[in-house]
């Protein structure tokens, strides 16, 4: 894939800051984008051979400024496979990212919760996931430029950042769930059976989304921490149904305290 337009285009435009950290919200979190400051807004349609959000909660914007004086790029809206890109296409971004330079990230998700003690309202730091249900985002020609043909993946999200996030989000909340996310491809929730298979291999939280990005910033050397909201609980573990608008809700009622733990982990 041809990731040169695109980081000629974004250094053109942001002059002289040098992001240090990228940061990518998911669903109906897109409120962090009220705390960068200094910000310079790019539209993905205008970014070349960027692809385009297509799901309500996610804007389509790339942001760069500062978060508790920490350079920052922000992606409001991310890239899923079930929109039907390529899942290559889905971390464009995140390759991107790595020839700017950028060596650590922050992955965010709304999830449903498949770990009994879960519920809605709750985040979790993601310590390791499942990804064997999908197609390997690292599948095909590998492209040496970011990392070497079969690459470790036996700590993805770095230990130090799971344990120092997690501290943060119980100073704020209360409380700190530490699990594994399952990713799953979409658009449709998963089954009752197959929130049972999960939880019996291991699974605390389900997605759609992060895992892709999180493979492949690991393979790039970048620093991962990743955080899930866990906005509904999983199919069969109460008798509501699912919907978009229980995840865009109960994002949006948990938002500030979002907010504010991205701001102390940055500090």
């Amino acid at each position: 894939m041809n990731y040169n337009g695109a980081v000629k285009f974004i250094k053109e435009k942001i002059g002289e800051k040098k992001p240090e950290t990228a940061i990518v919200l998911g669903s109906g979190l897109g409120v962090l984008k009220e705390e960068i400051e200094d910000k310079i807004v790019l539209n993905y349609k205008d970014i070349p051979d960027f692809p385009i959000s297509t799901v309500e909660g996610h804007a389509g914007e790339l942001i760069i400024g500062k978060i508790s004086g920490k350079e920052i790029i922000a992606m409001n809206g991310r890239f899923h496979y079930y929109e039907g890109y390529d899942i290559k296409q889905t971390v464009f971004p995140i390759r991107v990212f790595s020839l700017l330079g950028i060596k650590n990230i922050i992955l965010t998700n709304a999830a449903g919760g498949i770990n009994l003690s879960y519920k809605p309202g709750d985040f979790m730091v993601i310590n390791d996931h499942l990804s064997f249900f999908a197609e390997s985002v690292l599948r095909g020609k590998n492209e040496e430029e970011f990392g070497v043909r079969f690459p470790d993946m036996s700590e993805v999200y770095d230990k130090e950042e799971v344990k120092k996030m997690k501290e943060i989000i119980k100073k704020h909340t209360g409380n700190a769930n530490e699990g594994v996310y399952a990713y799953m491809k979409g658009p449709c929730f998963e089954t009752p059976a197959e929130i049972r298979a999960l939880r019996t291999l291991g699974a605390d939280a389900v997605g759609m989304s992060t895992v892709p990005e999180a493979i492949v910033a690991k393979h790039s050397g970048m620093k991962v921490v990743a955080v899930s909201c866990i906005t509904n609980m999983a199919a069969g573990v109460t008798n509501n149904k699912l919907s978009h608008e229980e995840v865009k809700e109960t994002a949006d009622r948990v938002k500030n305290q979002f907010k504010e733990i991205i701001k102390e982990y940055l500090k």
